[in-house]
């Protein structure tokens, strides 16, 4: 006697198409900085600095993290939907902090280059590959990918006084 299987082809091959188009979603919020949300606070509304328009293009741009008491932050190099941003894009800081950015290996060549050329990283593809500057000053630093400045890809560092 021949017993039949629980599930035939097509609803095998039914219910893999519904996994994958659920899993293709599970990421459609996610900005590539690691998870779908950040782990920050963000500074309150009457104290967000003027970046002068400089991050109005940028994708991962939605105010500006709040790292003060913090020695050490990291900025993601290679983040957002299209690997051309910075996560998060404007971050503040206290005098003395020192900025890690690491890239995340997505986006192609990316470097961190500040307007002025007060600092400036090598482009880099790798994953895990890091850059640093410590902020002494006050003041707002804004800087940009050079290979990737024209797709939104900036960032600023406010430096609280």
């Amino acid at each position: 006697m021949r017993s039949d299987p629980p599930f035939d082809r097509r609803t095998v091959l039914r219910a893999a198409g519904a996994l994958v188009a659920v899993g293709g979603l599970a990421g459609c919020t996610d900005d590539g900085s690691g998870g779908d949300e950040p782990d920050y606070e963000t500074v309150p509304d009457e104290e967000e600095p003027d970046y002068g328009g400089w991050l109005d293009a940028a994708e991962t741009y939605d105010g500006t993290a709040d790292f003060r008491g913090e020695n050490e932050v990291t900025v993601a190099v290679g983040a957002g939907s299209r690997g051309y941003s910075f996560s998060p894009a404007a971050i503040m800081v206290d005098p003395g902090t020192t900025v890690v950015w690491e890239w995340t290996g997505n986006g192609g060549g990316h470097n961190v280059a500040e307007e002025d050329g007060v600092y400036e990283s090598p482009i880099e593809t790798e994953e895990g590959h890091t850059f640093e500057h410590a902020f002494e000053e006050s003041g707002v630093s804004r800087y940009t990918c050079i290979p990737h400045d024209q797709q939104g890809m900036r960032g600023a560092v406010s430096v609280a006084e």
